[in-house]
């Protein structure tokens, strides 16, 4: 069966938008169990200031619990929104950062305050000390067929941020439907623009899943020839754009939807769906994935 790539966000994509705070040994739990399900990927945290995101005020110390037990096997990513946070997650151990812009200029300016030219300038001292180092980068971009403020995105105008980024040195491109209104058709749109300059391996899609498209999404870019996700156990996170939306597309229904589909993800579901129960009770709300809830209702 041919593989697909899976990188586990919730741990910090998901969990910094859930508003219950949760301990470092909670934290710790939930990933050792989604390692303990295959993940072989799984983006750990963000080293941001604690004031400004409160749920990731534990990043040092929750990457010196998990590093040392598990990263001879999984790659784990941390978000290093500058070079302070880089020399954070540098000084924890990772082997691979992320960083993150997007397609729309207000977006942008409202999520770090920079246009998109400023934050590709701001990322530069990352790459350089990421290239000294032996660090991977890889890059993020939001927005890239809709923005909460500009409406549509032009396929070109991503194709232009994403070139950029890769002549800045990462290694793949994560491409963020990030208020999750695109269907099949916009994602075909996108993906012939990029996928005339950009080699298919470089690029993996991201989709939220606001108006429930996110599987159906994600069956067109494989379609096309990604074979890199990323999706958050549950479904964990919500889309602080739409209030009471689902957000990131929830693991277990990617999962499901790519098993029964004929594709081997390494994931296994049950283990999978025990995570998410453990994270459920936890941060005290009903997780959105209709995958988890067939399957638990089904214990």
């Amino acid at each position: 069966m041919e593989q697909i790539k899976i990188t586990e966000v919730g741990p910090r994509d998901g969990l910094q938008n859930e508003k219950t705070i949760l301990s470092t040994q909670d934290k710790f739990e939930f990933v050792s169990r989604l390692v303990e399900s295959g993940f072989k990927h799984i983006e750990l945290t963000s080293f941001v200031r604690k004031d400004r995101i409160p749920q990731m005020g534990d990043a040092l110390e929750l990457s010196k619990l998990i590093l040392p037990k598990y990263q001879t096997q999984v790659q784990f990513s941390s978000l290093t929104p500058n070079a302070k946070g880089y020399e954070g997650a540098k000084e924890a151990g990772f082997s691979e950062v992320a960083v993150f812009t997007a397609t729309s200029e207000t977006f942008t300016k409202k999520n770090i305050n920079m246009t998109i030219q400023e934050s590709l300038d701001f990322f530069k001292p990352i790459f350089s000390q990421a290239k000294s180092d032996g660090i991977k980068v890889r890059g993020y971009i939001s927005t890239v067929i809709a923005c909460p403020y500009e409406g549509k995105i032009k396929p070109e105008k991503t194709l232009e941020v994403a070139e950029r980024l890769l002549d800045a040195g990462v290694y793949e491109i994560s491409l963020g439907e990030t208020i999750g209104v695109a269907v099949p058709s916009e994602v075909e749109s996108l993906l012939e623009v990029l996928l005339k300059k950009i080699p298919k391996n470089l690029l993996a899609g991201h989709f939220h899943d606001t108006f429930g498209m996110a599987i159906a999404n994600t069956k067109q870019a494989l379609l096309m020839g990604l074979r890199s996700f990323d999706s958050s156990a549950g479904g964990l996170g919500g889309c602080p754009y739409a209030k009471g939306a689902a957000g990131n597309v929830a693991t277990e229904d990617l999962v499901y939807f790519l098993h029964r589909e004929g594709y081997d993800t390494g994931i296994q579901l049950d283990s999978l769906v025990s995570a998410s129960r453990f994270m459920e009770e936890k941060i005290g709300r009903t997780l959105t994935s209709r995958t988890y809830i067939a399957m638990k209702n089904a214990d």
